[in-house]
């Protein structure tokens, strides 16, 4: 008690629990949501007064409506205001108002309006619109962020052939409707306080930690070497902050500060062993420079031999059976080591309950053909996959798995290189997206979930100096790995509608953050 009570202020009990946080970790994260439980608990213990006081003073100050740039197809606008977007822009018959529906399926990220054809007027079909493809119609496209319209016509030789004049006067238009939508979402007082209160809670939550690695002593390390206050600092980030990533320029040091986290991962007992990936190069370079940072370290360097055929099940067994510090591979190494067959079958389960759930939903609101119809191809792919996982002889799959390993953390380097996972996205002219997944990235992100949950998201560290080259989809991809739980939290598992709220469309018409 003497203890709790000298360190006031430095640290503070986490409610509901009978653990304690230093005040650079309670006091940081989302200071939002820290806030209203820390309220919640003082309402019945007073001891938590100071856990509110120390909150109320970190939070982040509101942004104002000028402040936000909110656009159709924003995931986290409530489809009601949609509607009433419509009612009061379009204005169609009150006697329609019943027909009007718009809905979000998450899922499938998918908004649907229905009712757009039930009244056309000169609003819809000349103002906002035109003949050819009405209001509702590109404000339907707008909110699935489809603003590459076309519209096509017949040639003497009856093919359909785009009609640049009616093409470019609907984009027009969309745009148009698009600037109404800006314009009209802040113009009702009660409607922008709600909007803001709705953005700020869930966007503007956040208060970042400062992460001071002065106090660490790296037991072990070479005496002859000292280690820069930045490399200091970045190793406490991946110690204390959970996931992270290393993106600091070439020659900053990334390789010692993984190889000191490694190590003081251990020290301090938040690892038992670790799993450092890296180029097929430089396999002997890192184990080389491992052993000039921590000269008695216990780490296992494989040889191209060591995944032979013949050899590699030996050598799984030895990383399996040896209580290494570290263990170094290749890239192309790692994605020999399988994940069990019982995983493989569990990811894609859970992925064909999704694309189930979206099949009903799409159905019972009824949803475009051509949607259903790719929700169904998409089962049958997965099917098959699961088929031939279930036919696969067990007999036959005795190679030592990635979960038997032992291994509760992974060194990735060059991350850049896994940066082609496949990206479900309703948009076609986004610079970076693939339909399908590298096979080792896919392989990359099923290890990654499986060291999410053995940690608690706090067991991966990447380190690249371009985690973004070309494509804002390489940031989503980065996330996607290290952040799976933060983007499923805040409703953007999918790019869509991640895109929807971080993106915005240049002069270009190329999709940019």
């Amino acid at each position: 008690e003497k203890v709790i009570s000298d360190m006031k202020g430095i640290i503070y009990r986490v409610p509901n629990t009978s653990t304690y946080q230093t005040a650079d970790e309670y006091l940081s994260g989302n200071v939002r949501e820290k806030l209203f439980i820390a309220k919640n608990a003082a309402a019945n213990d007073d001891s938590y007064k100071d856990n509110v006081i120390a909150l109320e003073a970190v939070q982040p100050k509101d942004l104002e409506a000028g402040e936000v740039n909110v656009r159709l197809g924003a995931t986290w606008i409530k489809p009601e205001y949609i509607k009433r977007f419509i009612i009061e822009v379009l204005k169609p018959a009150i006697y329609n108002y019943s027909n009007i529906e718009v809905h979000y399926n998450k899922i499938t990220t998918k908004w649907t309006i229905l009712g757009k054809g039930a009244d056309l007027n000169t609003l819809s079909t000349e103002v906002y619109g035109t003949k050819y493809i009405s209001a509702y119609y590109l404000l339907e496209k707008a909110l699935n962020l489809k603003t590459d319209i076309k519209i096509y016509e017949e040639d003497s030789d009856g093919n359909k052939v785009i009609n640049e004049q009616k093409t470019t006067v609907a984009r027009k238009k969309q745009e148009k409707l698009c600037e109404k939508f800006q314009e009209w979402i802040f113009a009702d007082q009660q409607r922008r306080q709600d909007v803001m209160r709705t953005y700020n809670d869930t966007f503007n939550a956040i208060r970042n930690r400062e992460y001071d690695g002065s106090h660490l002593i790296f037991p072990g390390m070479n005496p002859e070497i000292t280690l820069r206050p930045h490399q200091v600092n970045a190793i406490a980030r991946t110690l204390y902050g959970g996931n992270s990533l290393l993106a600091h320029v070439v020659g900053a040091g990334k390789t010692f500060e993984m190889v000191a986290s490694a190590m003081e991962a251990k020290h301090i007992g938040l690892c038992n062993k670790s799993l450092f990936v890296v180029p097929n190069n430089i396999v002997g370079q890192l184990g080389a420079d491992f052993m000039r940072l921590y000269p008695t370290a216990n780490i296992l360097v494989a040889t191209k031999a060591d995944f032979e055929k013949n050899k590699r099940k030996e050598f799984c067994s030895r990383i399996a059976t040896g209580d290494y510090d570290a263990v170094i591979i290749a890239h192309s190494q790692f994605e020999k080591i399988p994940v069990s067959k019982q995983r493989k079958i569990a990811f894609l389960e859970n992925e064909k309950s999704e694309i189930l759930e979206a099949i009903r939903e799409a159905k019972s609101l009824r949803g475009e053909r051509l949607t259903v119809k790719q929700l169904v191809s998409a089962q049958k792919r997965i099917d098959k996959q699961l088929s031939d996982l279930y036919d696969l002889d067990e007999k036959k799959d005795d190679v030592v798995t990635f979960e038997q390993l032992g291994v509760d953390r992974l060194y990735v380097d060059e991350a850049h290189k896994f940066k082609n996972l496949q990206i479900k996205t309703k948009m076609s002219n986004v610079a970076g997206i693939t339909s399908s997944s590298a096979a080792k990235s896919a392989d990359l992100l099923m290890k990654c979930r499986y060291i999410d949950e053995i940690t608690h998201n706090k067991g991966i560290v990447f380190a690249t100096g371009t985690p973004v080259s070309n494509s804002m989809s390489e940031l989503y991809t980065m996330q996607r790995y290290l952040q799976n739980d933060t983007l499923k939290k805040l409703g953007f598992s999918s790019f869509d509608a991640w895109a929807s709220t971080f993106g915005n469309w240049d002069n270009a018409k190329r999709y940019q953050i």
